[in-house]
């Protein structure tokens, strides 16, 4: 159960705004509401109208699974299903993240839900969880982060690991501020608790050129170098689809390119 589901709407409303580093008046310009009003809706001397529930929380940016406990707690019925993915409602946004992924090959690509556990791969991914990552960090749900970072998984082949630990970490501290979610917030202790690389690394520098932070890996393939990027979907209503996202990588350097390409084509000869 969400603890968040014990506490009053005012007091939810409250937490949230302060997690955004609102004051009551840049919340209540925003949402074109009266400081007045917006106090006492936080205090409990006043309910919200499901109007006023959804333009705060629209202007608060939470998220959809959220809202929906803003909605209940303010008493209206949740407005944003929620299904799995399999479920048939969902079948054109599932065949249409299929598509992508196999779309991205020779390149890996994956799709990962809000706790950054794999949903689904493409063939060109299967290579990199192979590369003696250990059993039982492969077993379902199998957490993409937890497999990057935990000295039995990639973080032994990771040339880079220091900026490349920093920079996940970042993003999931990023992620737990913008959610509150408890289950992040714990994955997240766990992965500041691996093992940090030797302290003469946490300062190797970058290429001054560089734009974005590479993974780089040491494999039998040869040496790879990776960018990736982060895919959501536009505008969605529904929790689940609001909550998936699909992170594709692309070769950072023509051996890299050569090297995907090559074992896209070994896998196909052999198929």
């Amino acid at each position: 159960m969400n603890p968040s589901t014990a506490l009053t709407f005012g007091t939810q409303l409250r937490g949230w705004r302060q997690r955004r580093r609102l004051s009551q008046l840049d919340l209540a310009v925003d949402a074109e509401v009266s400081t007045r009003h917006l106090s006492f809706v936080e205090t409990g001397r006043a309910m919200p109208s499901r109007e006023m529930v959804l333009r705060l929380a629209n202007r608060l940016e939470v998220p959809l699974r959220e809202r929906n406990v803003l909605l209940t707690a303010a008493g209206f019925a949740p407005m944003y299903a929620e299904r799995r993915l399999d479920d048939p409602a969902l079948r054109a946004a599932r065949e249409a993240v299929e598509q992508i992924l196999k779309a991205h090959e020779p390149y890996p690509a994956l799709a990962v839900d809000r706790h950054w556990n794999m949903v689904s791969h493409n063939a060109a991914a299967v290579p990199f969880l192979s590369l003696g990552i250990a059993p039982e960090l492969l077993v379902p749900p199998v957490n993409v982060l937890r497999v990057s970072l935990h000295p039995q998984g990639l973080a032994p082949f990771i040339v880079n690991l220091a900026q490349w630990r920093e920079h996940l970490l970042e993003r999931v501290q990023h992620q737990v501020t913008i959610s509150a979610d408890a289950t992040l917030a714990a994955l997240l202790a766990e992965l500041a608790a691996y093992p940090a690389p030797p302290a003469g690394e946490a300062h190797a520098p970058i290429a001054a050129n560089a734009i974005v932070v590479p993974l780089v890996l040491d494999t039998p393939m040869g040496r790879l170098s990776l960018i990736s990027t982060m895919t959501v979907f536009g505008t969605p209503m529904e929790v689940t689809l609001s909550e998936l996202a699909l992170e594709t990588f692309f070769p950072a350097d023509a051996q890299t390119a050569a090297v995907l390409r090559g074992l896209a084509e070994a896998a196909s000869a052999a198929s």
